[in-house]
């Protein structure tokens, strides 16, 4: 695979998937000890990765589960954040200036802190009340995040009896780094066909509905935007017909993102209506891949994992289409803001 090093990506994977046990038991002493509600707070992409986790217990679980913008609380507060309240802070680099400010407010008020990072050895590497390290990298993040965060969704569930099945949830997500290597070397054939889709527009619409919609939200913003300089506008498809879809015409690039829980019949919807419109319609449908062994169910929990594993394959050959290195910044990290 181009620029892959799959090794790299296993240890990752299976590194996140490994925290399974700890983050747990963390999770059950929190919930014994009075929790009354979680708080999923990341800064940037990190935070809108924490979003399928916040969905899936604000509509499976009847534990109160929140999703914020730490610049915001660090302004405003919340009336919900007490100690009493379980906080998940993701950060890659563990230095995150808008999670650190946070940590800091977090600390007086007493709440139970569980940081996600990739670097011990920084602010909240050291802050959490509860650290959890898995050294990863921007093009193998994704699917460590969104792992860590859906075990302890999964965990909040099965110590409030919600769930009867943890273990075999847990196990079949246990085969997922071999599986996810094997989709992206069956779908490395196509993405350089998918590179120059993206590449062959300076603007895309991207949307998707219910937990790949934050996979869509994310790639537009932190990739094609931040990495490749590409303009995009994401927008849920809920919202595609509220607005977005007067701005679909001949040669308007849409990319669709279709996921398996619930709410792919949104997706559908817009599916049925762009091709009218443009040609310009890239699909990515995560019940195309292949994964064997893996339930119905668990498939539908996956599938932003799914799409992040194959994106980062566009992602590389994209960059090398376009003689736009992912890592070339004009201000992020580069200038005082």
């Amino acid at each position: 695979m181009l620029n892959f090093d799959e090794q790299r990506f296993l240890r990752i994977q299976s590194g996140a998937l490994a925290l399974a046990k700890r983050l747990d038991e963390v999770i059950g002493t929190c919930l014994k000890a009075g929790a009354e509600n979680i708080f999923f707070l990341g800064t940037g992409g990190a935070g809108i990765l924490m979003q399928p986790a916040t969905q899936l217990l604000q509509r499976k679980s009847r534990f109160p589960a929140f999703l914020d913008l730490t610049a915001e609380l660090v302004i405003s507060g919340s009336a919900n954040l007490t100690a009493k309240s379980i906080v998940v802070m993701p950060s890659l680099s563990g230095t995150t200036k808008e999670s650190v400010a946070l940590l800091a407010k977090l600390t007086e008020i007493g709440a139970t802190v569980l940081t996600l990072v990739g670097h011990e050895e920084t602010p909240l590497g050291k802050g959490g009340d509860h650290v959890f390290v898995n050294f990863a990298e921007d093009d193998t993040s994704c699917e460590s995040f969104y792992l860590q965060s859906l075990l302890i969704a999964l965990s909040i569930m099965k110590h409030r009896g919600e769930i009867a099945n943890y273990d075999q949830l847990a196990a079949e997500l246990s085969k997922l780094p071999a599986l996810l290597l094997d989709v992206k070397r069956n779908f490395e054939g196509k993405a350089e066909t998918y590179a120059k889709a993206f590449a062959g527009s300076g603007y895309h619409i991207i949307t998707g509905a219910g937990n790949v919609w934050p996979e869509a939200f994310y790639y537009g913003m932190c990739i094609l935007e931040e990495m490749q300089w590409i303009r995009t506008r994401p927008v849920h498809a809920s919202d595609f017909f509220h607005g977005t879809l007067e701005l679909v015409e001949k040669d308007v690039s849409v990319i669709l993102f279709k996921g398996e829980d619930d709410c792919r019949p949104l997706a559908e919807r817009v599916q049925n209506f762009v091709p009218n419109y443009t040609s310009k319609l890239t699909v990515l449908d995560t019940a195309e891949f292949e994964l064997p062994g893996i339930s119905a169910e668990v498939r539908a929990l996956i599938s932003p994992v799914l799409l992040a594993t194959v994106l980062e394959r566009i992602s590389a050959h994209l960059e090398v289409m376009r003689n736009h290195p992912l890592t070339t910044r004009r201000y992020y990290k580069r200038v005082a803001y």
